[in-house]
């Protein structure tokens, strides 16, 4: 699978940042000489913004890469960062950073993800989408309403693209309880979840009450990794606030540490699997 445009943007940063670095220069300075926001210069280091190629010269000057190969590799690198990924045509109903998530999930190889009050987006039949962005987007046009929910939708094809996506979900109790959209919507919801559990692609595990204090009481988070290993693994949360990219390796190893402590601390695959059920035939 051709690398796209999130990936390739990631690796032209941290190249750069280790240029830099290397030269024993501040981010600040750099961004002085290139008449740039420090912010601005941060983004592209992170892999968040493309950089414009009149940026890339001057940096590639400053930080002494004479080597035509080395040159040519990071030109390449940003010529494909400023290219667009699929998801470019729902830009107009994107939240605002949701494409860095989105773009970094379509190269991803393993999703490890805790949700606490809703199904998994990729997990998520239609009508359920349908019900939780109406909720949480109350501002928007029934069509708007619609293409989110597509853009959902067409998420979901990575659990089964070649290679697929390998995802382990721990849901709380609390979401597969929670009865979004009516008996009838929320059955079809739990019912979708016992087909996907049965995918080799996808481990489920529901994190029960009975569970107590767990790791992830501070809320949802997500992981991802990737198939080379050069490319760093991404811890991913959101608020109120807004979305949190978390690529320093402490950061990220403190939320792969709490993910093995709330997998064991769950149900395993096959007990979640049966109390989905307990709860679906629960519904009236």
């Amino acid at each position: 699978m051709p690398l796209g445009p999130t990936v390739r943007r990631r690796r032209l940063g941290v190249e750069l940042r280790r240029l830099r670095e290397a030269h024993s220069l501040k981010l600040e300075e750099v961004a002085e000489k290139l008449g740039l926001a420090s912010s601005t210069l941060s983004r592209i280091e992170t892999g968040k913004a493309p950089t414009k190629s009149a940026y890339l010269t001057a940096m590639l000057a400053m930080y002494e890469v004479e080597d035509p190969g080395a040159r040519k590799v990071m030109v390449d690198m940003a010529r494909e960062g400023h290219r667009k990924g699929w998801w470019s045509i729902y830009d107009d109903v994107l939240p605002s950073g949701f494409d860095i998530y989105v773009g970094l999930e379509a190269e991803a190889s393993g999703l490890r993800s805790y949700e606490s009050d809703v199904v998994h987006g990729l997990l998520q039949t239609t009508d359920y989408a349908l019900t939780v962005l109406r909720e949480l987007r109350p501002r928007d046009s029934a069509e708007q309403v619609e293409r989110v929910v597509d853009l959902r939708m067409q998420r979901q094809r990575l659990l089964d693209q070649d290679p697929p996506l390998d995802a382990w979900i721990i849901l709380d109790e609390g979401a597969i309880r929670r009865k979004i959209g009516g008996s009838a919507i929320m059955r079809r919801q739990l019912e979708h979840l016992v087909q996907a559990s049965r995918w080799p692609n996808v481990t489920l595990q529901v994190l029960s009450f009975e569970s107590g204090a767990h790791a992830g009481l501070i809320g949802p988070f997500a992981i991802l990794e990737f198939p080379e290993r050069t490319d760093s693994d991404v811890a991913y949360t959101e608020s109120l606030g807004g979305m949190i990219y978390l690529e320093k390796d402490r950061e990220v190893r403190a939320c792969a540490e709490a993910f093995d402590r709330m997998r064991a601390a769950a149900l395993s695959p096959a007990a979640s699997v049966d109390l989905i059920q307990q709860v679906a035939r629960e519904l009236t």
